[in-house]
């Protein structure tokens, strides 16, 4: 009877034990047979560790934004601190970042199952050490050459890497029925880094400097969150030993005319909105400068925050309105308003209305917001349902392994519109004299991202009447 009995005990104890699996913790914070999909193990123990681990991501991402957006608002305080560049260098100054962190974003992505996620952040962290500390060093000296300030402007692309990373490291925590709550709390967590430090900074170097300019401030006051973030990190987060790269899905990927389509489309999208916070504090201060004092064009300056704090909270709500009426509808709305806002500043900016000026961009970085949240909504359901391996009779785990290497990808190849749009502007600049032929531009382009849209998701789409599942 005792053998009978506990035999009777082993049984419920392996169904459970098989059920879900108990997490090995092993050395260096690593943690071993992770399944998030397991309920029973993620109940148990699974949600707090992916809870923590995605809290000090998020703070980590946020200070990678935070440095990413640095020089778009410290470059325009640089001639009150006696600097003697000229537009062109400055937008150079205000580009380079985004060109940098774009690219890095590529290598950030596999960064995370080489090294594991807790590892990783703590090392991407400590890099934003070197830009916050460069700009210190290089805007304390008004003779410090532009080469030099143009290699630390690159450098703050570490910050704009940060998010391939992180995006990639909370993937590996969630499961999938929960997988685009993190994510979007990610993402949003790590966009509103530029709204802060557009905020914060002009007050820093202004406000809190006694009626001077101290612009090494800007970067000397993330110093201790910076590392703060590097600390949480190493005592807080985790490695996963199940985080798995995918090399083979990324090449599958780039093979996929759907990616490029997207890519283009989601240029348009986050390109605006991380290209508009770039000049935005750039444009207040061309456009008006009777903001000339030193407390007064500060208070001007810190509005620029707004821009990019709208357009990261419309995000959530674009993927939403997407899920009700379609992400290619939802986008073509979002290309739709973004022209339309656009053609109503270029009338309004004779006015020299401050308000008016700041409401109507606040409108365009809105519409980009959703705008970013219908288009990444659409990339999943496209390679789903209208990818050629879908159309081949892939596996339903075949096309998200191809979804989730699209996304990575293509939130990298958006991120050049960071460097896209200063530079246009700085063209337009340079050889008519105004930005206006800029906006006339960012408008076609508006409308052209509008009827390829409409061209491969909509017109399909009401050809087998299909037209708000995309």
């Amino acid at each position: 009877m005792t053998v009978d009995r506990t035999a009777d005990e082993l049984v419920p104890a392996q169904s459970a034990a098989t059920a879900a699996p108990a997490l090995e913790h092993r050395p260096g914070r690593w943690i071993a047979n992770w399944d998030a999909e397991n309920k029973g193990q993620w109940e148990a123990e699974g949600r707090s560790i992916a809870k923590r681990n995605l809290y000090w991501s998020i703070f980590a991402e946020f200070l990678g934004f935070v440095v990413w957006q640095l020089w778009s608002i410290v470059v325009v305080q640089l001639p009150a601190a006696g600097f003697k560049f000229d537009t062109n260098q400055i937008f150079w100054l205000i580009s380079i970042p985004s060109l940098v962190g774009a690219t890095l974003r590529i290598p950030y992505t596999f960064m995370v199952p080489k090294f594991g996620g807790r590892n990783w952040t703590i090392v991407s962290a400590l890099l934003l050490l070197i830009p916050s500390s460069g700009l210190a060093i290089c805007v304390s000296n008004p003779e410090t050459p532009f080469g030099v300030m143009l290699l630390v402007a690159a450098l703050a692309g570490f910050g704009g890497g940060n998010f391939a990373s992180s995006m990639a490291n909370i993937t590996f925590f969630y499961p999938a029925r929960e997988k685009g709550w993190a994510l979007g709390l990610n993402a949003a967590g790590g966009n509103l880094g530029a709204a802060v430090a557009q905020l914060v900074v002009p007050i820093a170097v202004t406000l809190l400097a006694a009626g001077t300019v101290n612009l090494p401030m800007a970067g000397l006051i993330w110093i201790p969150l910076i590392l703060i973030a590097a600390f949480g990190a190493w005592k807080y987060m985790n490695n996963l030993t199940s985080a798995k790269g995918d090399v083979a899905g990324s090449v599958a990927a780039l093979k996929e005319p759907h990616l490029w389509i997207m890519a283009f489309l989601y240029i348009g999208t986050f390109g605006s909105f991380i290209g508009f916070a770039g000049v935005f504090p750039k444009l207040i201060k061309d456009y008006f400068p009777e903001f000339s004092s030193i407390h007064l064009g500060a208070v001007a300056l810190s509005l620029a925050f707004l821009g990019p704090l709208v357009g990261s909270l419309a995000r959530p709500y674009g993927g939403r309105m997407a899920d009700r009426m379609g992400g290619a509808r939802m986008s073509m709305t979002a290309f739709a308003s973004m022209a339309v806002i656009t053609l109503t500043m270029i009338c309004t900016l004779p006015l020299k209305n401050f308000w008016l000026f700041l409401g109507l961009f606040l409108l365009l970085f809105i519409a980009s917001g959703f705008g970013n949240g219908a288009t990444y909504r659409m990339i999943p359901v496209i390679f789903a349902t209208s990818s050629r391996a879908a159309r081949a009779g892939a596996s339903s785990a075949a096309t998200a392994r191809l979804a989730a290497s699209s996304l990575g990808l293509i939130s990298a190849i958006g991120a050049y519109g960071g460097f896209v749009i200063p530079q246009v502007l700085n063209a337009s600049n340079t050889t008519a004299g105004s930005y206006t032929p800029a906006f006339y531009g960012f408008v076609g382009a508006y409308v052209l991202m509008l009827t390829v849209c409409w061209a491969f998701y909509i017109r399909p789409a009401q050809k087998r009447n299909t037209i708000g599942h995309i």
